[in-house]
């Protein structure tokens, strides 16, 4: 008998991803590749299967945890001791599952706590050191205090242990990833090195709107604040910066309450007008309307991915400025192809859509125009172009709006691309998605398909530069030169990115794009 944990596997660049569902217990059997848990990204909901069978021995996650790569999720009790281990899962002996707690399951183990990430500063002063050799510690508990010329910030402990050796001294300067102290914990603690990596928080964070509103309300010169860990893990959580907080404690130090009396001030503040809540954007308030008075109302609730999804087209569509481009592209050739292969892909076990041709028809114009497969750098600065073409797909599932990726499109046939589609779009509806299925876009299709519309304005997926929305085809009379004729004309809406596309060009790679699934031979040029 053996016990093993099992853990949370590569889930690509995807941390603190929240667990939606815990679907076994302790007592449970499981099988092989039984879904354990389930996790949910801004994008897609994932499962983490059972690497082996045996016997759930403990649970170690529950509903609202959030876990990263390499968190421990269980242990499991299993038959065989040499079974072959996979990437998630670690052997324990029987022997110390029977001796009684997690700590006998695991031996203790020496940990160097190391300066995190704390931003591009470099040898930034210790100014206190908050332990020393022997002292037991919290998980949080702070081991040492750093000042830079902007902010000061703590390095709270990511473990409850024992201090062995304390490698600073008040006066030393240290930068990220300098030796701070070893730390004596049970390995049972030890489910992600991920916790190390949040172990200092700056006080200068990102602040809420409601918060960065108070900022402008308030300003208080209390640039040598003092408070407790307690107090400084509040601010960081509610995202306040202590050097604007009025402090009413003993000395100057600021307690919680006056954390919260400077959040209900904040609030206050927006309620009445007297800051604009639009963002930096100088926007009026959003209008506070009491629909029930007007009549009947029912309040239905966003899904997770809803709520995310709305958060990031709001982004980028403030941040992007956008130019739609409109045209219509001739496919009656290319229909007739795809019915006319329609036998051939039943027997290769596809179904052909349009898709797969705008997909492939993407993926040859943007070889021919490699601005629209780029990205503009973070200090706008730059231009980085890809010389890989993966191409996102929009497709409707029952939790929300997920784009799956066809990876280097450029180098697979119709049915391939057609194969891929199927195996995706089965994944979205399922809640299968894994993240790498969604990473990676060069270029989007936003396809409404049978849904209708003739025109619509795309919102680009940033950092991507261009996406092209497709509405639904429809037959009209195309004038040949000396009389009209029927043909199957696909309206296309391309929005692309003003500051690296100008007009001339998104024209030209419209007009490229459907005179390639006009004739499909383009392609082989």
């Amino acid at each position: 008998m053996a016990i093993k944990q099992v853990t949370v596997p590569n889930i690509g660049d995807y941390k603190d991803v929240d667990v939606i569902e815990v679907n076994v217990k302790v007592g449970d059997v499981i099988q092989e590749e039984d879904s354990l848990i389930t996790l949910e990204t801004d994008k897609a909901s994932m499962e983490v299967p059972a690497p082996f069978s045996g016997t759930v021995k403990e649970v170690s996650v529950k509903v609202g945890d959030k876990v990263s790569e390499s968190s421990l999720v269980l242990l499991v009790e299993t038959d065989a001791v040499n079974t072959n281990e996979t990437a998630s899962s670690t052997i324990l002996t029987q022997s110390a599952v029977e001796q009684g707690s997690q700590q006998q399951i695991a031996a203790a183990q020496m940990l160097e706590i190391k300066v995190p990430d704390i931003g591009d500063y470099k040898d930034v002063d210790v100014i206190e050191v908050n332990v020393k050799p022997g002292d037991e510690i919290k998980e949080e508990d702070s081991l040492a205090t750093l000042e830079t010329d902007k902010a000061s910030m703590e390095i709270p402990s990511p473990y409850t242990g024992k201090v062995v050796d304390v490698k600073i001294t008040v006066g030393d300067k240290v930068s990220k990833g300098d030796l701070v102290l070893t730390l004596l914990v049970s390995q049972g603690q030890v489910a992600t090195e991920n916790k190390i990596s949040k172990a200092a928080q700056v006080e200068e964070v990102v602040k809420s709107p409601v918060v960065e509103q108070a900022a402008i309300v308030s300003k208080v010169p209390n640039t040598n604040a003092h408070a407790s860990p307690a107090v400084r893990r509040l601010a960081r959580i509610l995202g306040i910066d202590l050097s604007r907080v009025i402090a009413t404690g003993r000395k100057g130090r600021i307690t919680k309450e006056d954390c919260d009396n400077y959040i209900k001030k904040a609030v206050q503040s927006l309620q009445t007008g007297q800051v604009s809540s639009g963002g930096g954007l100088d926007l009026l308030p959003d209008p506070q309307v009491d629909f029930a008075k007007f009549g009947e109302i029912e309040v239905e609730a966003l899904s997770r991915i809803n709520k995310l999804s709305a958060k990031n087209l709001a982004r980028n569509w403030v941040k992007i400025p956008h130019v739609t481009f409109y045209d219509d592209a001739d496919i009656t050739d290319l229909e007739a192809f795809r019915n006319a292969k329609k036998t051939a892909a039943e027997k290769a076990g596809v179904k052909v859509t349009p898709l797969s041709f705008l997909i492939k028809a993407a993926a040859t114009a943007l070889q021919e125009y490699p601005r629209f497969n780029s990205s503009l750098s973070n200090d706008g600065e730059g231009l980085i172009v890809k010389k890989y073409y993966h191409i996102g797909f929009a497709t409707d599932t029952p939790k929300g709006l997920v784009v799956p990726v066809i990876k280097n499109a450029d180098q697979k046939g119709i049915f391939e691309i057609s194969r891929e589609i199927m195996d995706l779009v089965k994944k979205g509806r399922e809640g299968k998605l894994k993240p790498d299925d969604m990473q990676g876009a060069t270029f989007t299709i936003s396809s409404l398909g049978i849904l209708g519309t003739t025109a619509f304005t795309p919102i680009i997926n940033m950092p991507e530069v261009a996406i092209m929305g497709v509405s639904k085809s429809a037959i009209k009379p195309v004038w040949n030169g000396t009389e009209f004729i029927p043909r199957t004309m696909l309206p296309l809406s391309l929005s692309t990115d003003h500051r690296v596309i100008d007009g001339a060009l998104a024209a030209q790679f419209l007009t490229r794009y459907c005179a390639i699934l006009a004739d499909l031979r383009e392609m082989l040029l």
